[in-house]
């Protein structure tokens, strides 16, 4: 019987490189295939030139494995599609999370069309989490699990996956912790074993935030206001949103904090309110106070940035979060809430925060999402993705 081929994204770090030996041993005819998708190093840290020591590192993986290795610049479609996404989310004055957009965009679309080119059956990652077929009403549906190591679990960056591009994917390492492939990697003297863990943007790395957004969004003094811990605003009642909430409750909760100068005071001023983000902490510059300065809101339209004190300032903190009904993803179709449905499911709404109890409540302009405790630091932008124990069922964007 011929093997099935399957062609590794090889990154050129240690997770993908124990993932193509993993599938060696499983029997797989195995390809790699680097992808460079960013060359420009305009505001990265640590520029010299990072893809291409990782592209050495990965050639020398597959020599050592013994396996084909193939090269391919997708940085135009990166551009285009993550890059220019993310400037435009955030001269919206929201966060965009680029790693989810290109694991969607990039890896599982323009990556794999490259990969059936050379043939191949899947496409294989090094990403830390689980694939699970299962056959239901005679159809066959993929289930996305977290991977086994609690700490590296990252099906969170998946959470945009299709069930089509999931059919192609495999995850040799999701059911293998961190030290363990850090174990086989050195074991195999490959030359990723003790190599650090990429860190910031997915292909462009640690960034000076304002200096990279700067290519395309301009610098402008704005003004800087605190606002006081026993601010009126804070007076929600989040109980509303519990038992059986009407669609009003849901949406008035859902809303942002709606700062303005006259609920604070004047304590500095900022270069864009754009570069920043909720829940931000550095980047500002303003000291003397007696807890450090947290940002709890922008206000994009009048080049505002409001502060609060303490890291457990209330205005940090919200209980109902809203996903548009547009911007609504389910990886299982099969299990996709019907209009005027509630489910108590788990949820997250950054990479490795604890899963979080709550209701989800469908409705027809979107998904509210009710959080047992308040959650800190929500910035409209990034994704929630929500769980039934450690199965990812679906994703939206925060309104």
């Amino acid at each position: 019987m011929q093997k099935k081929k399957v062609v590794i994204g090889l990154s050129g770090g240690v997770d993908s490189s124990v993932a193509a030996y993993v599938l060696k041993e499983q029997g797989y005819e195995v390809i790699g295939l680097f992808m460079k998708n960013w060359h420009d190093t305009t505001g990265v840290l640590d520029s010299d030139c990072p893809w291409l020591e990782d592209r050495f590192d990965a050639m020398a993986v597959a020599k050592k494995l013994d396996i084909p290795f193939h090269f391919v610049d997708l940085s135009e479609q990166y551009r285009a599609r993550v890059v220019d996404y993310m400037f435009a989310e955030y001269e919206k004055g929201r966060t965009p999370n680029p790693d989810v957009l290109c694991n969607r965009e990039i890896k599982f679309d323009v990556f794999l069309d490259k990969c059936f080119k050379l043939g191949a059956d899947y496409v294989a990652t090094g990403h830390y989490c689980r694939k699970e077929t299962i056959m239901k009403d005679g159809k066959e549906y993929h289930r996305l699990l977290a991977g086994s190591d609690n700490n590296k679990d990252q099906s969170y960056f998946l959470c945009q996956l299709s069930q089509e591009q999931l059919s192609k994917a495999l995850f040799p390492v999701g059911d293998i912790v961190k030290p363990e492939v850090r174990r086989i990697a050195n074991e195999l003297n490959l030359v990723t074993a003790h190599k650090k863990d990429s860190q910031g943007i997915c292909f462009v790395g640690k960034v000076d935030l304002p200096v990279f957004l700067q290519q395309k969004l301009e610098s402008k003094k704005g003004k800087v206001f605190l606002i006081d811990k026993d601010c009126e605003l804070y007076q929600r009642d989040w109980k509303q949103a519990f038992d059986i909430p009407t669609d009003e409750v849901l949406e008035e909760l859902s809303q942002p904090y709606m700062f303005h100068p006259k609920f604070g005071k004047k304590v500095g001023e900022h270069g864009g309110a754009h570069f920043y983000t909720v829940g931000q902490r550095k980047g500002l510059n303003i000291g003397g106070f007696p807890e450090p300065l947290f940002i709890i809101g922008t206000n994009i339209n009048y080049n505002q940035i409001y502060v609060g004190m303490g890291k457990q300032n209330p205005g940090l903190f919200r209980q109902v979060i809203k996903v548009n009904a547009d911007e609504l993803h389910w990886v299982r179709p099969d299990l996709a809430m019907e209009v005027g449905e509630s489910r108590r499911l788990s949820i997250r709404i950054r990479y490795r925060q604890p899963l979080q109890n709550g209701v989800i409540h469908r409705r027809k302009e979107g998904m509210y999402v009710v959080f047992d405790e308040p959650q800190r630091g929500v910035a409209a932008g990034q994704f929630a993705s929500w769980y039934v124990e450690d199965e990812l069922i679906g994703s939206g964007v925060i309104n």
